[in-house]
């Protein structure tokens, strides 16, 4: 692989925050006296942009609020998590650092929203890192479409061929593969139903970013 961008997803892959959706979810459909069921979370295609979320919703609950609304009241309800809150994955601020020094371009790739991405990067000083971010609204169709990923090779000006992209869960996986790119996958816990699928499918399965860090200095080194 001739290496020159690498893609991060954001939500299970460079920040912790995949459990504080799953409470959301509850408090959302609480407040309107719905009983969450069971599975809701496991329901949701986790490669869904934030809006086709929020059409979800409304459907399968038949919510008087439109898309807009639904959208809305989330940010709110999470971004003070986004900006103070979420941490990133251990080892993350090394990987970035390193592929910086190497001049390979970085982006993010995420089916989340653009508001509260933004925040987060911020917050943990790693926003400056990247060359582009590419948000589930800039996007015609969610993962496991490839149309998130290959708007960042269009914004890059690199060829899918020499894009990595670092993933957590399967469909995102799938998505980086349908845009015919290199994808590493980072285990996390919310993604474990689908672990084996995901270790088939990735190119590699890390435990943590050391590891991928390890195989992406490899890469360049012996390229």
């Amino acid at each position: 692989m001739d290496l020159k961008a690498v893609i991060f997803d954001l939500d299970g892959t460079l920040i912790d925050s995949m459990g504080i959706w799953a409470d959301v979810d509850v408090e959302f459909l609480e407040k309107r006296g719905i009983t969450p069921p069971k599975n809701i979370f496991l329901e949701i295609d986790s490669g869904n942009s934030f809006a086709e979320v929020a059409k979800y919703f409304k459907n399968r609950f038949d919510l008087p609020e439109t898309v807009e609304e639904i959208m809305r009241e989330w940010v709110n309800m999470v971004e003070s998590h986004y900006e103070n809150k979420i941490k990133l994955k251990d080892g993350v601020k090394k990987l970035l650092e390193y592929l910086n020094q190497q001049n390979i371009r970085l982006a993010v790739g995420t089916s989340n929203n653009k508001e509260l991405t933004g925040k987060v990067l911020k917050s943990n000083s790693i926003l400056e890192y990247f060359d582009a971010i590419v948000t589930g609204c800039q996007a015609e169709r969610g993962k496991p479409h490839p149309d998130i990923f290959l708007r960042v090779s269009e914004r890059l000006g690199i060829k899918p061929k020499n894009c990595l992209v670092i993933e957590d869960v399967l469909v995102g996986v799938e998505a980086a593969k349908n845009a015919r790119m290199s994808v590493y996958a980072i285990d996390d816990p919310h993604a474990r139903e689908h672990k084996a699928e995901i270790i088939t499918k990735a190119d590699f399965f890390a435990s943590s970013f050391y590891q991928i860090l390890e195989k992406i200095r490899d890469t360049i080194e012996n390229k």
